[in-house]
């Protein structure tokens, strides 16, 4: 680009790691001057002296920032000051102190997690999408500017360099492949010559996408144009989407149960943790020992909710700290035994998912109710009969909806 004078900004300047051996890097690939200056770009009165120390600026990119994951409800005002001090206020500061100056280019490092959103980064995430906000609002008032939403890089950084095989796995998973330095400076070219305020350099896995989307599992609404969808059918029941877990746990015996939620149990903790298979997750490994983290956790809890059915707690993983003790706990939960009453509730939930799609019609809907009235008569033969009749005579003046919202109480519908 022809750029021979350089000034590299940062909290440490010359004595950040590689900060002298990367200068003369440069100086050898043709730059006249490279000057590592000790700058803190979040505060505005530094931001302020290293520009007045650069009279003959052109050209400004921000590539600051740090990471601070967790989980929402983990999150405090502290975690978010320290996610945006090097991004929010550093790049508010830059497009303030340098719109009188006579710039050829203003480029700020954003992430796609401001697009897509990330787990466990709702913080890093905001960040982005204020980076975003700010190239398009130079752009709209005739100022350089370029936002690049990128997605993960291959070569590790301060800010990469604790992601692990299970953070690489997820991402994976979700469809985004690493990008290369070559390749990733390749795209910061195209992405300068093309005047746009916001690009989004991110290698995809669009097979991987696609197999997702047609296992029926949601695609990103900014990926649609790419990955094209078929109507999914709506799975009414806990297990529908497994090809029913509940009917497969009823004909088993107790310990055969127990054996079918473990390795299911096993199975997504490999999947979780990047393993090859549900044979490396020993049943009474501890999961704090195996890697899980918040995030991690979060995402095996995802995925036992979504195949069981069940409404998990977001803390199950350390409620239930080894997958032996978890499988155990689906299985108290589902209720999953031979007795009869077992089976009896599993068919009214049977039948409360088949009918909801039919109340909208009202005839069907009649003949529903008459049936069921019929069903909580017989019900209530077996108590009292005065009190059967008091019951059996409401029902039979109860509209349709009364009648409806009589069987949810009596069997705890909310």
């Amino acid at each position: 680009h022809g750029v021979r004078h350089l000034v590299l900004a940062g909290r440490r300047g010359g004595e950040a790691e590689g900060a002298t051996e990367l200068a003369a890097e440069l100086i050898q690939l043709g730059a006249e001057s490279v000057d590592l200056v000790a700058a803190d770009v979040s505060d505005r009165t530094a931001v302020a002296g290293l520009l007045d120390s650069v009279p003959a600026l052109t050209g400004v990119i921000h590539t600051a920032g740090v990471l601070d994951d967790g989980v929402i409800g983990a999150l405090t005002p502290e975690r978010l000051a320290t996610v945006f001090a090097p991004k929010v206020s550093a790049v508010r500061h830059l497009d303030e102190l340098t719109r009188d100056r006579n710039l050829t280019a203003f480029a700020v490092f954003s992430s796609a997690s401001g697009l897509f959103g990330s787990a466990g980064q709702g913080n890093y995430a905001a960040a982005n999408a204020y980076l975003d906000a700010v190239a398009t609002r130079r752009r709209a008032a005739g100022l350089p500017a370029t936002s690049l939403a990128w997605g993960l890089w291959e070569q590790t950084s301060g800010m990469t360099a604790h992601l692990g095989a299970a953070d690489q796995a997820r991402m994976s998973r979700g469809g985004v492949l690493p990008i290369g330095p070559a390749e990733g400076m390749r795209l910061l070219d195209a992405a300068l010559d093309t005047g746009e305020a916001l690009l989004v350099p991110i290698k995809l896995d669009l097979r991987a996408l696609r197999a997702d989307a047609a296992a029926g599992r949601p695609v990103q609404p900014l990926l649609r144009g790419l990955v094209r969808t078929g109507r999914q059918p709506v799975r009414a029941t806990a297990g529908d989407g497994t090809g029913g877990l509940t009917r497969r746990l009823a004909g088993l015996a107790p310990a055969e149960q127990e054996n079918l939620l473990l390795d299911l149990v096993r199975g997504h903790v490999a999947t979780v943790l990047g393993h090859a298979g549900a044979e490396h997750v020993g049943p009474e490994t501890a999961f704090k020992d195996a890697g899980f983290d918040s995030l991690t956790s979060v995402e095996l809890r995802n995925r036992l909710r979504e195949t069981t059915g069940l409404k998990l707690a977001a803390t199950v993983v350390f409620d239930y700290p080894n997958p032996l003790a978890l499988a155990r706990h689906l299985h108290a939960e589902l209720g999953t035994t031979n007795d009869a009453l077992s089976l009896v509730h599993e068919k009214i939930e049977d039948i409360d998912s088949l009918i909801a799609g039919l109340l909208s019609d009202e005839s069907k809907k009649a003949d529903i109710v008459l049936r069921l009235q019929g069903l909580v008569a017989k019900c209530n033969g077996a108590v009292e009969e005065t009190e059967g009749s008091a019951v059996a005579e409401q029902l039979e003046s109860a509209s349709a909806d009364e009648v409806l919202d009589f069987i949810n109480d009596e069997l705890g519908i909310v």
